[in-house]
């Protein structure tokens, strides 16, 4: 059922105007998807979607697509962008609901190979949007975050990954450490580090391993020594003219194009 909202204190609107990502999170595990695209694809995936926020001119072709169980608000523009803060051109938004996250064993494939990007220590949501949005687009298997990652499903880095979180296997790791001896251990993934060193392997150079794990640094400091200890291989992306460094989503598009090459559909 539509329900028509007329007013920026309507109760029923408050999870887009007042909550922050960590308030959405810790009041139900919910947050906020914007935009027609991001919406579209969270209600094509199979995460519960609790409400949509709606302009009056897009209601008509949006409202069909959301799930029964979910509240349909439909609000004028001025509303709209009153709730958001600015002038919010797409007129579409919704609020989903976490899943739990899955295991490292439940995300290995059963098959040979398998491909995961491992992400220590991201807190730049924009860098870790971009890593997810790359991640599904060269074929990663899974993604694991450590502990100190900041959130994948804050507004910002959801819209940066352009809806990807919501069909990548994401593994939210409670000790890195413990995941990655059994990544090695377990399942026999060769895990390297990327790093800038001139001692390390050269990416031209480096062979895809069957069951292979990339782990990618924060921005500025890199891959922290006890990350790059427990990998079995250090490699590298050389560089000239002086640059010492590429960012992070940059880079790890390098990375996963090499592994990946040959690989396409």
């Amino acid at each position: 059922m539509i329900e028509h909202v007329d007013s920026l204190n309507d109760p029923r609107v408050a999870p887009y105007r007042n909550l922050k990502d960590r308030e959405l999170a810790s009041e139900g595990d919910r947050f906020i998807a914007e935009g027609e695209h991001l919406v579209r694809r969270l209600l094509a995936s199979d995460f519960p979607v609790e409400s949509v926020l709606l302009s009056t001119r897009v209601a008509d072709e949006i409202a069909p697509l959301v799930p029964k169980q979910a509240a349909v608000y439909v609000a004028p523009d001025a509303v709209i962008h009153g709730v958001i803060g600015f002038r919010f051109h797409s007129g579409v938004m919704a609020v989903g609901k976490r899943k739990p996250s899955p295991t490292i064993d439940r995300v290995m494939p059963k098959g040979d190979r398998s491909l995961l990007l491992i992400c220590p220590e991201i807190i730049n949501a924009d860098n870790l949007g971009s890593l997810m949005r790359l991640a599904a687009g060269f074929g990663v298997d899974a993604v694991v975050l450590g502990e100190r990652c900041c959130d994948p499903f804050w507004r910002r880095c959801v819209r940066v990954s352009m809806g990807a979180v919501f069909t990548l296997p994401i593994v939210r790791s409670d000790d890195l450490q413990r995941d990655l001896t059994h990544l090695r251990d377990r399942w026999g993934v060769e895990l390297m580090a990327t790093v800038l060193d001139e001692t390390a392997e050269p990416l031209e150079i480096v062979a895809r391993p069957a069951r292979l794990g990339v782990l990618v640094g924060s921005e500025p400091q890199g891959l922290d020594k006890k990350w790059i200890d427990a990998c079995q291989r250090r490699i590298t992306i050389p560089m000239k003219l002086g640059t010492d460094s590429l960012n992070v989503a940059v880079a790890a598009a390098v990375f996963l194009f090499w592994f990946t090459r040959g690989e396409a559909g």
